[in-house]
């Protein structure tokens, strides 16, 4: 799952604290971690359970990742330059508080039935969700050495996906499973969102008043080289404009595949489960994705990150063809493995993008975050090709997405000189 917000490049000092601080306040930071991932794996639980809910078609159920990835479009920005004003913490506490809202607003949606207000709610809830991310990428990287902060992001970043991991299971039991003993009963249906969405806003709350009152570390920012006029472009660098392309596609067809996995799982000839039950095998796609990091990490010491990228994405390529052109055990199998190639996509790209960058890499780091809305766009793309052609065939959206990265590990990442 997509998880690199940045902020603009900046010094840190940092006025109270030491060691054995920076760990409380990592340890700390690593429930907001696992809280995001959470939540936005929940999304992949709510298309299908609102789709039936509304009778929806897959097109309009996948506006559910429009307004979600849409956020992270809109809200970026301004998320940015309200940190940078306000601070790190206070902007956790505010994106906490933000991402409660957008829980509690499931419950009038339900009351409701409307379909439209669980749109509006879902993007209150991405919107709390992208501050959180601008506050906290960044002020994990600041907190401790500067040669440890990839490390440090990493093992905060296992926190996502294991909360990505676990959602599922969550999602089945309390959403599905309930609306499964109500089937037909449209009211029962929605409000069976409301008590899970409840916890997370309680859940959410209390973090943020514990946030709010936690003693971290002071950390005082400052752009570098604020008055020095930088000359140029990140866009004048071709293997930024085409790793911007990548996030895109990377992002988009990610988010697609996890959208329509329950869906997938419970056609006839795939497996044939019952809603509930094919949702809790969406911790293997995520939670493959997981584990990768680790391989992928070791992997990397040895081979050249394009290659590995390249070498990945074919086996998506090959992974959803089977997915496609089989059936029963063999294709289910076949799309959740997809998400282990998964695993060391989004790094991989971002930082092949932005090498050789120099001034440009915090412009070419905002470009490459706002690319994150593929997240919105495939999936609702990949919605109109299921409406027309079926689930199963309409996988081959991202068979052209992987196609594209795997162009991009072995061409399109080579640094070539800006044009000037």
């Amino acid at each position: 799952m997509a998880g690199a917000t940045t902020m603009p490049e900046q010094t840190s000092n940092i006025s109270s604290g030491g060691d054995q601080n920076y760990r409380f306040a990592l340890t700390s930071l690593t429930s907001l971690f696992f809280m995001w991932g959470f939540i936005t794996c929940l999304n992949d639980i709510l298309i299908p359970h609102l789709k039936a809910v509304f009778d929806l078609t897959y097109t309009q159920a996948m506006l559910i990742q429009f307004c979600f990835f849409g956020a992270y479009f809109i809200v970026s920005i301004p998320s940015g330059v309200l940190v940078k004003k306000l601070g790190f913490q206070k902007g956790i506490v505010i994106g906490l508080v933000i991402a409660a809202l957008g829980c509690l607003g499931f419950y009038p949606a339900a009351s409701m039935q409307s379909y439209p207000v669980f749109l509006v709610a879902l993007f209150i809830l991405a919107s709390g969700i992208t501050l959180l991310q601008v506050s906290a990428n960044p002020y994990v990287s600041i907190l401790g050495k500067p040669e440890t902060a990839s490390s440090r992001l990493t093992l905060t970043q296992a926190f996502n996906s294991l909360g990505t991991t676990v959602a599922p299971f969550f999602g089945a039991f309390l959403i599905l499973e309930q609306a499964a003993t109500e089937v037909g009963n449209v009211a029962a249906g929605a409000e069976a969102v409301q008590m899970p969405y409840i916890m997370l806003a309680g859940m959410l709350l209390i973090l943020a008043a514990i946030f709010a009152y936690m003693k971290l570390p002071v950390v005082e920012t400052a752009q570098v080289d604020e008055k020095e006029e930088v000359s140029g472009s990140a866009w004048q660098y071709s293997h930024l404009v085409l790793g911007a392309l990548g996030i895109f596609v990377y992002v988009g067809g990610e988010v697609a595949i996890g959208s329509f996995l329950v869906n997938f799982l419970n056609q006839p000839d795939i497996a044939g489960l019952e809603e509930a039950e094919a949702a809790k095998y969406i911790a293997y796609y995520w939670g493959g994705a997981m584990v990768g990091r680790f391989i992928g990490a070791g992997v990397m010491q040895r081979i050249a990150a394009g290659k590995v990228l390249a070498f990945n994405a074919c086996a998506a390529v090959i992974l959803i063809v089977v997915a496609i052109f089989s059936s029963g055990h063999f294709a289910m199998w076949a799309i959740l493995a997809v998400g282990l190639c998964n695993s060391i996509m989004f790094p991989t790209i971002f930082s092949l993008a932005i090498t050789g960058l120099g001034k440009h890499t915090s412009q070419g780091s905002g470009i490459l975050c706002l690319a994150i809305v593929g997240g919105a766009i495939i999936p609702v793309f990949q919605g109109m090709l299921a409406d027309s052609i079926g689930v199963q065939l309409s996988f081959a959206l991202p068979i052209l997405c992987y196609v594209y990265i795997a162009y991009y590990g072995l061409i399109g990442s080579k640094v070539k000189q800006a044009d000037k």
